[in-house]
Parts: C-alpha cells; sequence; structure tokens
C-alpha cells in the first residue's frame, strides 16, 4: 500500500507519529511519557491511537514480552511531500506559487533559508532536464 492509499492521519497521530519518526522504534509507554511532558494523555489513548495507524498501514509492530514496539512503515520526508501535495492542492487551488508568496509574505526566509532554496531549485531543474 502506498502514501496515496493510506487513510490520512489525525492531529493525535501526527504527534504520535513524529515522535516515532524521531525515536526510530518506540513502545506506547515511551510515546506516553514523552507526550505527557506537554500535556496530559492516558496510556490506553496513546495504545489506541498507535493501534489505528498500525491498522492503516503507518506504522509495523513486534513483539517484545507482553507488549509492542512499534516502527514507522513511511519515511518522515515522504510524509511530509504527501501533506505539502494536499495543501498546494487544496488551499492554493493546485498553484505552487501561491504556497510560496504566503511563505514570502507571512514568514520571509533569511539569506542561509534564500541559498539552500535556490541550490535545491536548481537540482530539480538539473535532475528534470537530465530525462
Amino acid at each position: 500500500m502506498n502514501l496515496k492509499n493510506k487513510v490520512p492521519l489525525s492531529r493525535a497521530q501526527r504527534e504520535v507519529m513524529e515522535i516515532i519518526w524521531d525515536r526510530g522504534e518506540v513502545g506506547v509507554l515511551e510515546v506516553t511519557e514523552i507526550i505527557n511532558q506537554g500535556r496530559a494523555v492516558a496510556r490506553n489513548t496513546v495504545r489506541t491511537l498507535m493501534e489505528r495507524m498500525q491498522e492503516k498501514g503507518w506504522l509495523s509492530r513486534r513483539a517484545q514480552g507482553r507488549s509492542y514496539l512499534y516502527s514507522p512503515t513511511v519515511p518522515r520526508e515522504e510524509s511530509l511531500g504527501q501533506r505539502v501535495m494536499d495543501m498546494v492542492d487544496k488551499a492554493c487551488g493546485g498553484n505552487p506559487d501561491k504556497l510560496m508568496m504566503a511563505l514570502l509574505q507571512y514568514r520571509g526566509l533569511s539569506d542561509d533559508e534564500s541559498t539552500r532554496i535556490r541550490k535545491l531549485l536548481d537540482a530539480a531543474r538539473r535532475k528534470q532536464s537530465s530525462k
């Protein structure tokens, strides 16, 4: 199942996914402890979220004793790319220019960020022209 066929994650599931991407492989208790540093959440709530994410194909799990360790099945970069494409399609009418203009007008870019983005655009152009 590729990313386009996966059910999108809720905000709470994305929060859990970020932790799992950072840790690589993690159990429910550790995820609960990390989330509880910012707000209170029950272990059973986190377990249910992670079980549903596994059912949706976002996580795999392996048994360790009487519990499970979960790991991501989708790389962070791939998920981010899909979310950006969804945003361009939904919020920008499919026009990436609008996304860039919003970024420039409402946040701005440092000189270093501008330089890195220019290098990325140049590399993408070279890659596309070589095809």
